[in-house]
């Protein structure tokens, strides 16, 4: 197992069958950065153009089709201290009478605190002055090529991954993906220091990021949508339009996963996640919805 260094000096606007920027075997380590939203960089500047560009891909040798990559975000740090939101919500979050209540939207800057570990805003309104938020970096935007050699854009999402913008994705975390080509073709992006469920105003607070991760493969492991484990959680994520189909998704694939992998039969654990599941929303404005669906593992630790 070796830890590679790699510094982007291009970047992608979908998640596609892009030529490799670096080779690595499974257990093997990435340390690089990605750029914000807007494609600025941990000196502010302008490197990239499009939406979410995206650093990699990174092709993961042995990873086939039918297979799963397995993604554990081993370190997610802004590195810089500045990073921008907006200030209005998205129309298609409030009653249409709502709509031309909203302020025009403009960007806010933030002043990102690495040692305080705090989000502060620069020229807050009145009433926000004194604010400060606890940062929780999550990665907006990551995923796999997705099947049939297609280039889906980054600012959208799907089985593949992509513009999820959910911030259970945080450092620690182990993402699982599907494999649908060979290599599988990992790309990541969109560093969030801070976001609220839903990205409601668009955004979370963009900045651009320094990652670690390390790539594994589980080989034969076939899953339909992207899968998640911390600490105390194991969740499922379903992307689409409408939400409830999104729901629809993220609940089919934990029912997967707790008879497949957990041995539950079908009653048991329709049971168990009709009354435990925890259901968090990620993207609430992209093409795309997001929907995640947890489970607590210590219940699963009781049911076996």
């Amino acid at each position: 197992m070796a830890t590679h260094c790699f510094q982007p000096t291009r970047y992608h606007n979908s998640l596609g069958s892009h030529e490799p920027v670096l080779h690595i075997d499974t257990g093997d380590t990435v340390v690089t950065s990605t750029v914000d939203a807007n494609g600025r960089d941990a000196h502010g500047e302008q490197v990239a153009t499009g939406t979410n560009p995206q650093t990699g891909p990174f092709y993961i040798r042995g990873a086939e089709p039918g297979d799963t990559l397995v993604v554990h975000f081993d370190s997610l740090r802004p590195n810089r201290d500045t990073g921008n939101c907006g200030i209005a919500v998205s129309p298609n979050i409030v009653e249409p009478q709502f709509v031309l209540e909203l302020p025009h939207d403009a960007d806010m800057e933030w002043r990102i605190d690495l040692e305080q570990w705090l989000a502060v805003p620069v020229m807050p309104p009145e009433r926000l002055r004194g604010l400060t938020l606890p940062l929780k970096p999550m990665l907006g935007c990551f995923g796999v090529a997705p099947v049939d050699g297609q280039a889906i854009s980054s600012a959208t999402s799907g089985p593949h991954g992509g513009n999820m913008d959910y911030s259970g994705f945080g450092e620690g975390v182990d993402a699982y993906l599907p494999v649908f080509v060979p290599g599988a073709l990992f790309h990541l992006g969109d560093g969030h220091a801070l976001q609220g469920d839903g990205e409601i105003v668009g955004n979370g607070i963009e900045v651009s990021f320094d990652v670690k991760f390390t790539a594994k493969v589980i080989k034969g492991k076939r899953i339909h949508w992207p899968r998640g484990e911390n600490g105390e959680h194991i969740f499922t994520v379903g992307n689409a339009r409408p939400l409830d189909q999104a729901a629809q998704h993220a609940t089919t694939e934990m029912l997967r996963w707790l008879q497949e992998d957990y041995g539950l039969e079908a009653i048991p654990a329709n049971i168990l996640l009709g009354l435990s599941a925890e259901y968090e929303l990620g993207n609430m404005y992209n093409p795309a919805y997001t929907m995640a669906c947890k489970l607590l593992k210590r219940l699963l630790k009781s049911s076996i």
